[in-house]
């Protein structure tokens, strides 16, 4: 079996809740962002939230863009961690059930989870316990899975932890060593500030595919305005495809911006948007798209996930929608 993509992450379990912004003030975390947080912590957050109703899959940015591949019809494989549990086993038998091959054995100690607080305004704030999915190393990566692969897809979450950032490092290196290409996301605006160097380092070097969005891009290039980021990643980058929310995205291909217009949705949760993306994207130009029509579809899938709770899609596209982005 060859696969479209092999990606690579900190494997979570995703418990989303809506919240009001009394209770986030509550908690005192700043709102739309992601918060690393230790076990005890993420247990005390989990009480307060007791009587709220909440949804839990499977997760993690990297996972969620692998199980959208799946799910649109691609064929996928993840590395990552998970403990000898009860969530691990949860988590492991929603990804396989989605159709993605992950093989790494699971790890004595506590499954990573992600609590994502959504307030009104759809913003969503993350609070990460990473578990032992922060012992993902290098011994996990597969060289003969990736070897089977078009692309790698490497999470910027990974550089959080030296036993991670090598396992990153090492998918890198054999993506490399085997002419699979590589796609890379940054993540998020706090790790630029933390990893800008070694970001770059990537971006001017193995990385064909940087996804980003225009907060990320900003933080990269110093500038201000979304085509001026595009270029100047571009310039380094063979391709780029840089969100902008609600305005839709840009693509670099081929020294050329192919600008993707937005989709109109009421948006209630924001989770997941960018790795939805990133999946129609992925999906689109491993089977048979252009560059612009695998844009729309990306386009599309994040819109359909912004208009409910959660990362994973509850109206799944049919092959005749995925196939009218073809015509």
């Amino acid at each position: 079996m060859t696969y479209d993509v092999y990606g690579v992450g900190n494997a979570l379990l995703d418990i989303q809740a809506r919240v009001s912004d009394e209770t986030l003030a509550k908690l005192n975390y700043a709102k739309g962002i992601m918060t690393l947080v230790d076990d005890a912590t993420q247990a005390d957050v989990l009480g307060e939230l007791d009587g709220h109703p909440v949804n839990r899959c499977a997760g993690g940015s990297a996972a969620n863009t692998i199980i959208g591949i799946a799910d649109l019809g691609g064929t996928a494989a993840y590395a990552g961690k998970v403990g000898a549990d009860s969530l691990g086993e949860y988590c492991l038998a929603d990804m396989r059930k989605m159709g993605v091959a992950i093989e790494v054995p699971p790890a004595d100690g506590q499954t990573g989870t992600c609590v994502i607080l959504i307030t009104e305004d759809a913003q969503r704030t993350m609070l990460t316990s990473l578990g032992v999915s922060s012992t993902l190393g290098p011994d996990d990566i597969d060289e003969a899975e990736i070897r089977k692969a078009n692309y790698v897809y490497v999470e910027g979450y990974l550089f959080t932890g030296e036993s991670t950032r090598a396992a990153a490092m090492k998918t890198i290196e054999l993506a490399k060593a085997n002419d699979v290409k590589v796609a890379f996301t940054v993540s998020d605006p706090f790790l630029i500030n933390l990893f800008k160097d070694d970001f770059w380092k990537l971006i001017e070097g193995p990385v064909d595919l940087l996804f980003c969005n225009l907060e990320e891009a900003r933080s990269l290039t110093g500038k201000e305005d979304a085509i001026d980021c595009a270029q100047e990643i571009h310039q380094h980058a063979e391709n780029v495809a840089l969100t902008l929310g609600g305005d839709g995205s840009l693509l670099m291909h081929d020294g050329k911006a192919i600008p993707i217009e937005g989709v109109e949705v009421d948006a209630i949760d924001t989770t997941g948007a960018g790795d939805m993306y990133a999946a129609g994207l992925l999906y689109g130009i491993n089977n048979g798209m252009t560059w612009k029509q695998a844009g729309h579809l990306a386009s599309h899938a994040a819109g359909r996930i912004v208009s409910q709770l959660g990362a994973r899609l509850e109206r799944r596209f049919t092959k005749e929608e995925i196939a009218q982005f073809m015509s």
